[in-house]
């Protein structure tokens, strides 16, 4: 019986059922559940975004959790979207120590890091790209407009799909567990995926001269019926796991290397908030570059390859 119980556990986690598990845990009296059953209960109650709640799980069972890294790894992320930093620093300090070399646990003390250190000289701070369009006057909910999009025969059959109903969009969000940006959603409504025209984003770096160009291949649309879109079966869940990506948020663009993506990351808010843009490169041991504080400001940010965007009369 207990087997059959942890079987069908692991396989709601496996379909996202996460509050199928926390139904089926709490229906066993508090007494009766063990170690095993309050980590699942934890790990539901964290991807439910509940994490006060898991940490209270959690705690339940410290002291025979003191030597599990996974433990600790499963506390200290509770920790760390509770904003309890050094909390968060010292679980995954000792999941580190018990398991070295765990990459998620390594990135999230990298996450730490970087909430917790002292702001950087300001010339080594990212700045926004200078977006070549502010003058323009440019709405991204106006649409019929071939000056953004490229509406090749080619992208039109694999990127672009049907404007999203709220149904559709809803279903999105609870599968993705992330709100998404609503000029992002306004965009798809009225273009909903494709190959833009201008695929490239400058990037300052540090002492260079020059601004980096980050090229995308293409945006993802709302919905699951095409691979190329949020929920198909090349879609941003998809593209996470398969490339073990940080679960930061969701991917917006797919990028010509199989090795980069752009992502909605929504670290600095909560999993309904305003996500910032960023590009995700998995052979430079998955950096992570600040590419835009919004949907909105990325998409004004894009140019063509030789870092020009026409002068042009209209919306995007």
């Amino acid at each position: 019986m207990r087997e059959e119980l942890l079987e069908q556990l692991e396989e709601w986690h496996e379909e996202d059922e996460f509050l199928e598990i926390v139904n089926a845990v709490q229906d066993i009296p508090a007494d009766s559940r063990d170690y095993v059953l309050i980590n699942h209960l934890g790990r539901a109650l964290n991807n439910l975004e509940r994490y006060e709640e898991a940490v209270e799980q959690f705690l339940t069972v410290e002291e025979e959790g003191k030597d599990d890294p996974l433990w600790h790894y499963r506390i200290g992320l509770a920790y760390y979207y509770l904003e309890q930093y050094e909390d968060a620093r010292t679980a995954f300090e000792t999941a580190d120590r018990l398991e070295p070399g765990d990459e998620d646990t390594q990135e999230f003390l990298g996450w730490i890091q970087s909430k917790t250190a002292e702001k950087p000289a300001e010339e080594e701070v990212p700045s926004a790209p200078e977006s070549p369009v502010e003058h323009l006057h440019l709405s991204i909910t106006d649409t019929e407009s071939t000056d953004f999009w490229d509406d090749s025969n080619e992208a039109l059959e694999k990127w672009v799909l049907p404007s999203p109903t709220e149904e559709q969009i809803e279903s999105v969000e609870e599968r993705l567990v992330f709100k998404l940006p609503r000029a992002y959603v306004d965009m798809m409504k009225v273009h909903n995926g494709g190959v833009p025209h201008y695929r490239y984003i400058p990037v300052s770096e540090a002492g260079a001269a020059e601004k980096k160009l980050i090229e995308i291949s293409g945006m993802l649309g709302i919905g699951q019926e095409k691979k190329h879109s949020l929920c198909g079966e090349e879609g941003s869940r998809f593209i996470i796991e398969q490339g073990g990506y940080p679960e930061i948020g969701v991917v917006l663009c797919k990028c010509p290397s199989d090795s980069e993506i752009i992502m909605l990351d929504y670290r600095a808010s909560d999993n309904a908030g305003e996500p910032e843009v960023v590009h995700v490169d998995k052979e430079d041991n998955y950096k992570i570059t600040w590419l835009a504080p919004d949907f909105d400001t990325f998409v004004r940010s894009l140019v063509a390859e030789d870092n020009h965007r026409p002068n042009i009369d209209g919306p995007i």
